[in-house]
């Protein structure tokens, strides 16, 4: 009697549960770095979609405020004016403590960001060096190609060159 209710039992053998826990562990092998890649490439691409405020912000401020060329704002002076109601990544991590030195000037072919080695994720960093909002988004970089030591989004303006 034991034998033939042994017999009728259903479930799953020892091997075939083995050959599901591999196939989860190639499937999660492959997910897991595709996952991260993307991580880091939203984190890029926010940095950039804050530096983009920024400088609208800083059209703000220049028109309400009225000024010449080469005339500059800080990211802490757009803030504390309420012309910005964040500046993202640029007030997290280390960051915060350079927010004054991160400065948006006026140019007349568009205002330029200068902003050095702003933390984005982890140590990745990039700077922003008299870039436009055409120059941000031109570029072309993926977050998670960028190693510790950053990316630089060059400006094409010719002003203050």
């Amino acid at each position: 009697m034991l034998k033939k209710r042994l017999k009728n039992e259903k479930g799953l053998t020892l091997v075939e549960l083995l050959a599901v826990v591999v196939i989860l562990g190639i499937v999660a092998a492959i997910a897991i770095p595709a996952i991260g890649n993307m991580l880091e490439n939203s984190r890029y691409n926010a940095a950039k979609s804050d530096a983009i405020n920024i400088i609208n912000a800083a059209n703000l401020y220049f028109t309400e405020v009225g000024s010449s060329n080469d005339d500059e704002v800080s990211v802490k002076d757009l803030l504390d004016g309420n012309y910005l109601d964040t500046a993202g990544v640029f007030e997290k991590y280390e960051n915060k403590d350079h927010i004054a030195n991160y400065k948006v000037k006026r140019a007349s072919g568009g205002n330029t960001l200068y902003a050095s080695d702003v933390i984005f994720s982890g140590e990745k960093k990039v700077t922003f060096n008299d870039a436009t909002i055409q120059d941000i988004n031109n570029d072309n970089e993926k977050g998670s190609e960028i190693d510790k030591d950053g990316h630089e989004i060059p400006g094409t303006s010719n002003s203050g060159s």
